[in-house]
Formats: structure tokens, sequence, C-alpha cells
């Protein structure tokens, strides 16, 4: 399909890739692995054709379409995000014109055996072909699934494209990609921005999808659910494996100990070898079998171990402090901003020593809570306080934000150390890969991984017995996140962390608190006992979702999972042997849950009655503030500051529809 030959990539004096090369087949899902920095983002951008090599080419057909998605991108604005997505199909349109055209072209000519009549033969079949495929089913059907799949809400899909982040954006580009169905796909690290569930979706999407991949990933499961190839780039080379992540590693060490092996063996010989030479170089009845040894010595060809990038970090958290055995309690907790609460009536408790993830798709409270533990933000309403003797260390997904840019990597540390650690600042840096001139970089000029390191090297010049993570494996290589992941097991305090990565929950974690529709629900167990949960109930949801848009008819009425006859027949059985063992004992242990239920709901009116309360003496302070800066804006003194007054006023407003907003809801429910 297409072919790299010979490429070098060069700055300077620096060569970033030196004449690499290899072939992408039809079926080949390749992971392109390696440290940050080692030149896997360069090779997708020249397949691309974003950048030009120093030297040598990529091959590949004028007809191939190719999808890159890149880690940083454009983002379009003035269209809601169905809209947005539907973009995806004005090449669909463009082929049907095409099509027309060389259909209206090849009517009129009479050159059957002609090399430009058998050309646009085999071009309309690639139209039609083309065609066929993105109209497998209506393109407003295949834009909605697609962007629910990536984790938008049904009601999200008319809001403003302008209105989301970043990484919401960032899955719009994923789906419009993925909606042209290209042949090639070119993926950098498209997890990023991704929660756990959105990733999965991806997985069996690329699964079902024909297009050939070439992925940069450093989420280890990602890489071994949808590849069935390792191109490994090192030192400017490459190393090409035909298996998944996890095989590949396993050959690799193989390979390396069986050159060393090699290698050794080689050397004990040509030691030998050249020994007898020295001892019998000068003996005239010995000089045939000196020359014959010198020759078989000039012949011999080298055995060479493959160069391995042997730096890694070394990551030790210091021992942590006692603390009390509830290290943190919420109860009943609400928390948001002014215009949106992110989620209600929260029951949360960490323990000491427990290690625990919050998961979720993005904008559901994660984030927020972990800025409510921090101190950084006050909830809205319930309780919230750490336990005793609690030290926390708070590492922030939003680096690029804390971290002063002005500042070089030595002093962003140094201003910060106290006592005797200032004099180990150098050895500290050293263990986060920041050695020799490194040290001396302005914060501004690192890359993702290297801010992600500084920040994590921050948390170790104190003693904290509660370490609170959000995202901190967010560009760091693959090998770096195993070291941080041993690490955190190896730490003796309490562990928070936010992560989209299962591989590096799993195993580390053994609680998890899921963000979901404004609610925050307790999991016992690892990732993947949640995962095997949660997917479950994911795939019956949009079952029901879309085989009730297709068939006319309500949720509710629609199965979970459509199996025949036999599966209608199943369920029809279940009601009669339930309706057979049906005993009194059960009718009363129905009355206890309905009591049970009466109990509940009565407790969650009490809470509606109290946020209302809160909702009107917010509002009342809101609308007498306002009153107040009318009447000062009306007639201004010189000593007045205007453009305060006037921010004031509108920040007031925006608290004051909200409330108002959120108050009209709770009344009317």
């Amino acid at each position: 399909m297409l072919s790299i030959e010979d490429i070098t990539v060069a700055y300077g004096g620096f060569v970033l890739l030196d004449k690499i090369n290899f072939h992408v087949s039809d079926d080949d899902r390749i992971g392109l692995v390696g440290k940050n920095g080692a030149g896997k983002s360069t090779i997708l951008k020249m397949i691309a054709g974003l950048q030009n090599p120093t030297s040598g080419r990529v091959d590949r057909p004028r007809e191939l379409s190719i999808g890159y998605l890149p880690q940083i991108m454009e983002h379009h604005r003035g269209r809601s995000v169905l809209e947005e997505a539907m973009t995806a199909f004005e090449s669909t349109a463009a082929m049907e014109q095409e099509l027309e055209a060389v259909s209206a072209s090849l009517a009129q000519r009479t050159d059957y055996d002609s090399d430009e009549y058998l050309a646009l033969i085999e071009r309309i079949n690639h139209l039609t072909d083309s065609i066929q495929v993105s109209h497998s089913e209506p393109p407003e059907i295949q834009a909605r699934k697609t962007l629910l799949g990536l984790g938008f809400l049904d009601s999200e899909l008319d809001r403003r494209t302008e209105t989301f982040s970043q990484g919401w954006n960032m899955r719009i580009e994923l789906a419009k990609i993925l909606l042209r169905k290209p042949e090639v796909l070119l993926l950098d690290e498209p997890t990023n921005h991704l929660d756990i569930e959105s990733i999965e979706w991806l997985e069996d999407y690329i699964k079902s999808n024909k297009s050939s991949l070439l992925l940069v990933s450093h989420d280890r499961k990602f890489l071994d659910a949808v590849t069935n190839r390792t191109v490994e780039v090192m030192l400017g080379h490459i190393y090409d494996y035909k298996v998944p992540y996890s095989k590949y590693l396993e050959l690799r060490k193989e390979r390396i100990q069986q050159q060393t092996a090699a290698y050794e063996n080689q050397q004990r010989m040509i030691q030998k070898t050249e020994a007898f030479i020295q001892a019998f170089r000068y003996k005239p009845t010995k000089s045939n079998q000196v020359q014959s040894r010198v020759k078989a010595l000039e012949k011999l060809e080298r055995i060479q171990v493959d160069e391995s990038d042997n730096q890694s970090l070394l990551v030790k958290f210091p021992p942590a402090p006692k603390s009390g055995d509830v290290v943190y309690k919420a109860q009943d907790l609400t928390v948001g901003y002014p215009q949106k609460v992110v989620f209600r009536d929260a029951c949360i408790e960490l323990r000491r020593g427990e290690k625990v993830a919050l998961v979720g798709r993005n904008g559901e409270g994660k984030t927020t809570l972990m800025r409510v533990i921090a101190g950084e933000l006050e909830p809205m309403a319930g309780e919230s306080r750490l336990g005793h003797n609690v030290k926390i260390g708070y590492f922030a997904q939003n680096q690029e934000d804390i971290l002063d840019k002005s500042e070089t990597v030595f002093s962003t540390l140094d201003r910060i150390a106290v006592g005797d650690i200032r004099t180990r600042l150098r050895d500290i840096l050293a263990q986060f890969l920041f050695r020799g001139e490194d040290i001396d970089k302005r914060v501004g000029v690192l890359s993702g991984g290297e801010r992600a390191r500084l920040g994590m090297a921050k948390l170790m010049l104190q003693n904290y017995n509660l370490l609170a993570l959000d995202e901190p494996t967010n560009h760091m290589d693959i090998k770096s996140k195993d070291i941080l992941k041993q690490a955190l097991k190896a730490y003796d305090g309490t562990l928070l962390i936010v992560s989209h990565d299962r591989d590096f929950l799993d195993g580390l974690v053994d609680k998890v608190y899921e963000f979901r529709n404004a609610r925050v629900k307790e999991h016992l167990g690892s990732v993947s006992d949640f995962l095997a949960r949660r997917k479950i109930e994911n795939l019956q949801e949009l079952e029901r979702k879309f085989d009730s848009r297709r068939n006319g008819s309500s949720d509710e009425a629609c199965p979970a999972v459509s199996n025949g006859k036999r599966g209608i027949d199943l369920r029809q059985q279940i009601v009669v042997d339930e309706s057979a063992v049906l005993t009194a004992e059960q009718s009363r242990q129905t009355q206890k849950q309905s009591w049970a239920e009466q109990k509940e709901q009565r407790k969650q009116e009490r809470k509606v009655k109290n946020r209302i309360a809160y909702l009107e003496s917010e509002i009342e302070k809101a609308e007498k503030r306002q009153k107040e800066i009318e009447a000062v804006l009306s007639a201004p003194k010189d000593t007045d500051d205007i453009m305060e007054l006037t921010r004031e006023y509108l920040e007031c407003k925006r608290s004051l529809d909200a409330f108002t907003e959120e108050w009209i809801t709770l009344c009317e429910n």
C-alpha cells in the first residue's frame, strides 16, 4: 500500500531518523513505539505529506485516502457538534459528482481497448465501492453513533463546538476522520483525551474497521487490542516485529539475549585467535596457520548488539507520615460552579493506605473533586474534610498552566526546596531524566512529557501521606509509566488518582469511584472488575437507543439484546418461572423494599427543599447586589472603578441566571 524508503531526518548535526525502511500493507495494524522524542510523530507527518524528509521518500498511491489525527490541531468554530461531524460526508458528495462526470466521459468514448478507457473503468469501480461503504447507513445516524461512542451526550450534539474544551474538540475531529472511512488511519496519541469507556468504544471500532492503521500510543492495553505489528523507533533506527506490543516486548528481550550471547562467544573466539597469532607470529613452522587465522579474522562478520536507550526514571516516593485512619470524608457533597452543578450528594471515604481511582467521562467532576480535596474549590453543599495529620501532595492535570514558564528546571525546584534537600536537587532532577544542560532549560520550552516529569519531581520534595494525582501519565512513554506505577504501588501512603489508562490503573488501585450523570458511585475491586460490569451496561444502553430509533419505538419497549425468537421465548419462560415461585416471604420483602424507597424519597425531598431555600437566599443576595451596583453606575464618583463594577455586575448576573434556572428546575420537579 505504501512504503518508507531510506528516510533520513536531520536537524543540523542531530540525526533523528537514519535511513529507515518499512512497508505498510492493507491488513497492517502497526503500533509505533519508542521514547518521547524518538521520531514517531515525525514518521506520521511524513506519511500524511505534512513534512518532507532530509533524504529518502514515501511511496504511496495517488488515490490513497489517509486520515491523520495529530496531537495538536486547529479546531473549527461556528457549527454545532453534529453539524461539524457531518462535514465528514462532504467528500462523499464530491465522489458522487466525480462518478457522474466519469460515467459521462466513458459513455462518449469508443476506444474500448485503450489504457485510458480501462483506467476510467477502474476509477468508476473505486468510486462505486467507496460510495457504497459510506452509504451503509444514513449519514446522520453514523455521525450520532460515532459521537455518542466517543462520549458525547445526545443533548450536547446541538451545542456549538467553541463551547467545548480542546479535548472534546479533538473527539469531534477524531469522529470526522472515522466517518470518512479512510484506507489508512494515522492516529497520534488518540487516547490522551478519551475516558476509559470511549477508549473501549474506539477499540471496537478499529477492530471492525478495514483500514490500515499506524498508531502512536502509550496505552499498552490499547496497543495490544488494536495492533498486530509493532515498529520500535530507537536512536534513529527502527526494529520491526510482526506481533502486538506485549509479545514484542518478549521477542525483543529474547533477541537482545541471543545477540549478547552470540557477541560474547564471538569475542572469546577472537581473543583466542589473536592470542594464537601473537604467540606464533615469528615461528616459521606456524606461519601458514598464522596467516590463515589472520585472513579469517579479516573476513569475519563482527556481531553487533543493537543499541539501547537505557535512560529511565528512578522514582521512589519518601515515606509517608502517619495520618488518621480516615484520610478524607465527604458526606452529601454537592460541587460545582455558579453556572453549573457538576455532581450532587456524593458520599466518599478514603482510608489510610487505600489506592483509589476516579473514573468517568470528561466533565463529570473528577478534577473538580480533586480541587475540592486540595482546598482550591469550596463545595456548594455537604461536608468535605481531610482527616487528622493529612498532608496532601496535588499533581494537577494542567502542569503547563501551573509551572512558571519563565523559570528554569532547576530554579523551579530550588524555589520550593528547604533544608538539606537543596543539596540533592541535581540528583532528584537526574532521577527524572534532567541531566547536564537540561536543568537550565526554561519551563516554557519543555515538552508535555518533560513538564509532567518536572511536576512529579516537585512531589518528592516533601513527605506527603495523600497523593492526589490528576492524569499524571499524560505524555509519558510506556517505560516511564511502568516505573511510576511500581513506585506508586510501593508508596505507603494513600493514593487518589485520575487516569484513563487502564493498564496503568489495573493492579494499582483496589477501589473505584465512578462519576456519571452528576452522581458518584463506589465500586469495590479492580479497574478490570469495574469495566466488566460497565461494558455490559453500555452495550445494552446503546442497543436500546439505536434500535428504538430504527423501529420507531420507545427505549423501554426495545429489548437490550435481540437474540431472535429464542431470546423472546427465554424471557417469557423467565417471567413464568418468576411468577410460579412468588411467595408470601417475597411479598414481605417487596413491602420492606417499598418502605426503604419511601424513606429514601423523603430524604431526597428534604435535600431538594434545603437546596431551594439556599438558592432563594442566593438569588435575593444577587438581586440586592445588582441594584446596589446599578445605583452606583447611574451616578458614578471619581473614586469609583467603573471597569471593576461592570465586571462584578456581569458576574453577578451570570450567577443570578444560573441560580434562577436551577431554582425553576427544582420547583418544576
